[in-house]
C-alpha cells in the first residue's frame, strides 16, 4: 500500500515536493491555464499545516537538456504565491550548493521553488547521481506530479531511494480512483480515451 502523507512526520522538516507545473505560458511568460498549480495547493497547504517545509520542483517543456529562458519555472511559482498567499522563495537552480543553501534557510510558512527539473539531461535518464543530488533539497519526499507518475525520471523514481516517501494528496487520490475503477467498476463500463499521445493508448486498447 502506498504512504500517504499523513503517515509522514513534517513538522520542522524539508518536504521535497515533486509537482506537476507543466503548464503554459503566453508570449509575455504570464500562466494562461493554473489548473495543475491548483490541484497541488491543497498538498502544499497540508504540509505548511503540519509545520513542514515545501520544497518544490517539476518539469516545464522539453528543454532537453539544456537551460531555455523561456522554459524557467519563476511564472508558475509568482502564481502560486497568489493562489496560496504566502512567501514563495524561487532558487534558478534544482541541484548543487545554491539549492541546497536555499532548501535550509526556508522558514516557517514559506515554500522554495526550484528551477526546471529537465534542465539537466540527468532528470529524463533517470541518473541516480543526480537523485541523490535532488533528494539533498529534503528530509523526507512527497511525490503529488500524477502527470508524470508513470515516468521512470530521477525526481520520481530515483529520489524514494534516499529519503522516506510518501504520495501527495493529489496523486493518492487519483490512485484510489483507480483502484475503483479496477477493482470495483460500475456496469455497463464505457472507456473514453483521449489526449495527443496516441501511441500511448493504444496497447491500453
Amino acid at each position: 500500500m502506498v504512504k500517504q502523507l499523513a503517515d509522514l512526520d513534517l513538522r520542522d522538516k524539508r518536504v521535497l515536493v515533486r509537482v506537476d507545473f507543466n503548464v503554459p505560458l503566453d508570449e509575455h511568460r504570464q500562466v494562461t491555464s493554473d489548473a495543475r498549480i491548483r490541484a497541488a495547493v491543497p498538498t502544499i497547504r497540508a504540509i505548511l499545516e503540519a509545520g513542514g517545509r515545501p520544497i518544490l520542483m517539476s518539469h516545464l517543456g522539453r528543454p532537453k537538456g539544456k537551460v531555455v529562458e523561456s522554459m524557467r519555472l519563476r511564472p508558475a511559482g509568482a502564481r502560486l504565491g497568489e493562489l496560496l498567499g504566502v512567501p514563495v522563495r524561487y532558487c534558478d537552480t534544482c541541484i548543487g550548493p545554491a539549492a541546497v543553501e536555499a532548501s535550509r534557510a526556508l522558514q516557517a510558512d514559506e515554500v522554495l521553488l526550484v528551477e526546471n527539473l529537465r534542465f539537466h539531461p540527468e532528470e529524463t535518464d533517470g541518473d541516480p547521481a543526480f537523485a541523490k543530488s535532488l533528494a539533498e533539497l529534503g528530509d523526507v519526499y512527497v511525490d503529488d506530479a500524477f502527470g508524470a507518475a508513470h515516468r521512470a525520471h530521477a525526481s520520481v523514481s530515483g529520489v524514494p531511494d534516499y529519503l522516506p516517501s510518501a504520495a501527495g494528496l493529489l496523486l493518492a487520490a487519483e490512485i484510489r480512483a483507480f483502484d475503483r475503477l479496477l477493482d470495483e467498476p460500475a456496469r455497463p463500463v464505457v472507456a473514453i480515451l483521449g489526449g495527443a499521445k496516441v501511441s500511448d493508448k493504444l496497447p491500453v486498447i
